[in-house]
């Protein structure tokens, strides 16, 4: 790669997720922020103030027909990763799309469907289209010779990559895995309502370890006999432990008011090996964001925690010792003893993710979280809503011979 290469990103959206990742590519030394783009031209142009980004676009079509961009950077609601990413890839730019790859928003109902249709759907329909969506996401990359890349920082998280490598140091077989993410729940009103989000804890918290698991198999299956493992069947169950019976609303320290979502959701998955997998998300857990994974292989055991994590412990009496300066995610309050967080971008994965996206782009490498992996995580997802709808496993090669 030549030195004088750089990949040329292009921002769309400018908000929680489009920060985070112009905090990244800043440390990218192969990658510049080239333009942004949002819904409110105003809050483009306040964020690229924020982060010296030189050009800020009217709408997608003007920021897609400006050449020097190379690969746009979704950081948008569920609802827009279709479309955007078909017509970035008809003008020739590569798509890097965060989790989850699609989501089920109504999009095959009426303009005019309730909120309450969306939700109401049918779970068999609404993997349906999910998956289509996702799939036609994959096909449109490939047709325009551009490279869509899955944005699942986990796999690109320090603790991730040193697992990975011991596993395949040690040859390992996984026989089970075991991860989720939790906190406290949204307070956002747009978490709670499906058409927005396509879901609730799974999707939105769960489909971060899943992603990670899928990909550790798929690993594993082609390291061993060049052929990845892939899920089989899923089994999962769904709530909202907000509304757990006897609980006073003066009583509950999480977020509550779920409505159409579940705060809890667990799924079980089956592979084709007969190894096992649970993911897990939840908006239920006090004292800030947790994301681990615990690895169960023939002959070691891995336990990774990307928050929180220990590199840094303190301890105050009070909350306000430190003023308003950031501890974690989701944290509760500052006092007792609590993990600050030395450098978030680089514990959770997504400065590893931007570095990695853009060598792979620049050396003409396919990256190791591709489109194909965001797809089979929205396969998983919606068949565990199916199953968790049925009450019963739900075979996935059973939806893929109904599908042909």
């Amino acid at each position: 790669m030549g030195e004088s290469r750089q990949l040329r990103v292009g921002i769309v959206g400018a908000g929680f997720l489009a920060e985070t990742r112009a905090r990244c590519w800043k440390q990218v030394v192969s990658a510049s922020v080239a333009g942004v783009v949002s819904r409110r031209r105003e809050h483009a142009e306040n964020y690229a103030r924020r982060f010296d980004v030189p050009a800020v676009f009217d709408d997608l079509d003007a920021m897609l027909a400006d050449s020097p961009i190379d690969v746009v950077d979704l950081c948008v609601p569920n609802n827009l990763h279709r479309e955007m990413t078909a017509a970035a890839a008809a003008a020739g730019k590569h798509v890097i799309c965060t989790k989850p790859l699609t989501a089920y928003t109504g999009q095959d109902l009426p303009e005019d469907a309730s909120d309450a249709d969306v939700a109401g759907r049918d779970r068999r329909e609404m993997m349906r289209v999910a998956e289509a969506d996702a799939r036609a996401m994959v096909e449109a990359a490939k047709r325009a010779g551009v490279q869509l890349l899955y944005g699942e920082n986990w796999i690109y998280a320090p603790a991730f990559r040193r697992a990975l490598g011991l596993l395949e140091k040690a040859d390992a077989v996984l026989l089970e895995m075991r991860g989720g993410e939790c906190h406290s729940g949204s307070h956002s009103p747009y978490s709670r309502v499906w058409r927005h989000t396509g879901g609730g804890a799974l999707i939105r918290l769960a489909a971060h370890p899943l992603g990670a698991m899928l990909h550790l198999k798929r690993v594993e299956g082609l390291r061993r006999s060049g052929k990845p493992v892939r899920p089989a069947w899923v089994s999962a169950e769904t709530a909202d432990l907000s509304a757990v019976a006897g609980i006073a609303a003066d009583e509950l320290r999480i977020a509550g008011g779920w409505g159409e979502v579940e705060n809890w959701g667990c799924a079980v998955i089956g592979f084709d090996d007969g190894s096992r997998a649970i993911a897990w998300g939840g908006d239920h857990v006090l004292g800030g964001m947790e994301s681990s994974l615990d690895l169960f292989a023939s002959n070691c055991r891995l336990r990774l925690s990307l928050s929180p994590n220990d590199m840094l412990r303190a301890y105050t009496p009070d909350g306000g010792v430190f003023d308003d300066a950031y501890i974690m995610e989701k944290i509760d309050s500052g006092a007792g003893w609590t993990t600050p967080m030395p450098d978030e971008d680089w514990t959770s994965g997504q400065l590893g993710m931007c570095q990695a996206f853009a060598a792979n782009l620049l050396d003409g490498e396919t990256a190791e979280s591709d489109g194909e992996l965001g797809l089979e995580v929205v396969r998983v997802l919606y068949a565990a809503y199916v199953a968790s709808a049925e009450g019963r496993r739900f075979d996935l090669e059973e939806l893929e011979e109904k599908m042909k």
